[in-house]
């Protein structure tokens, strides 16, 4: 059972992938989003150059949200990485989601960065 929800997520991930691959042209930065089942954490990253130019994780205390994943922690992560990202000149991103659905958390998190003033 874990090999075959294993291979589902690694099968998403791929599509969403290739995907951002097809689309992208280098002018925009891309929104990687990570959730376990205790913390959730999200990255904007230059993949021409190879750094992460802003983050926020639920393992930061500023964001009082310590050791949860909920839709609430998700909030505030998407919240303080649009802050984040405005601080750096950073407007237009692409949204990957990696493996995870865009549900539940993963959504809230993207609306969040949205209000926030991220554009994808």
């Amino acid at each position: 059972m874990a090999n075959k929800k294993l291979r589902l997520f690694e099968r998403r991930r791929g599509r969403v992938r290739n995907q951002l691959r097809r689309v992208a042209d280098g002018s925009r930065l891309r929104l990687c989003v990570h959730r376990s089942s205790k913390n959730i954490s999200a990255q904007i990253i230059d993949d021409l150059k190879g750094v992460t130019v802003a983050s926020a994780s639920s393992l930061e205390k500023e964001f009082g949200v310590v050791g949860k994943n909920n839709i609430d922690a998700a909030k505030k992560i998407g919240e303080g990485l649009a802050k984040r990202a405005k601080k750096a000149g950073i407007e237009d991103v692409y949204f990957d989601r990696g493996g995870f659905v865009y549900h539940g958390k993963v959504k809230a998190l993207a609306e969040a960065a949205r209000e926030g003033g991220l554009k994808f």
